[in-house]
């Protein structure tokens, strides 16, 4: 008899001002995620991710807090930020609002590199549209072969 996988549903936690918090197992946060399991350790081990809150069991049990957390670092990290920036930030973020200026100098840092790399993007995207068109007005030039069988 074949046994049937079953999807866990988040369980609430009260946190300590009284509100309840989702909490996620670590195969629902890779999927909420879209980051790998070793990625989530390997982001914990390097303190991009604070060390992950525990269930009894001593199984991770992730956050909304820590999805929200994670959306941010698969945007920083899909706009081609370097881990060790990453990590800066990150670094930042847990000292507080008096590093407020910083943040933002870095992620503007950021956002100009990101628009000069999509600059550079373009321009290598118009020279495969040249050679595209080169192709297709060469090939509609010549007569098509029919392919027998």
């Amino acid at each position: 008899m074949a046994t049937q996988r079953r999807e866990a549903s988040p369980q609430r936690a009260v946190v300590g001002d009284g509100w309840a918090t989702e909490n996620y197992s670590p195969a629902q946060t890779v999927e909420m995620s879209g980051f790998s399991l070793d990625t989530l350790r390997y982001y914990e081990r390097i303190g991009l991710i604070e060390p992950v809150q525990r269930a009894a069991g001593g199984h991770r049990r992730y956050s909304d807090d820590d999805i929200g957390w994670l959306d941010m670092l698969r945007c920083l990290r899909g706009t081609g930020m370097p881990i060790a920036q990453m990590q800066t930030f990150a670094e930042l973020v847990r000292d507080g609002d008096g590093t407020l200026a910083e943040r933002l100098a870095l992620l503007e840092e950021h956002d100009a590199n990101v628009e000069a790399e999509m600059a550079r993007l373009i321009e290598l995207r118009r020279k495969v549209r040249e050679k595209i068109a080169y192709y297709r007005s060469h090939l509609a030039d010549e007569p098509t072969e029919c392919l027998r069988d």
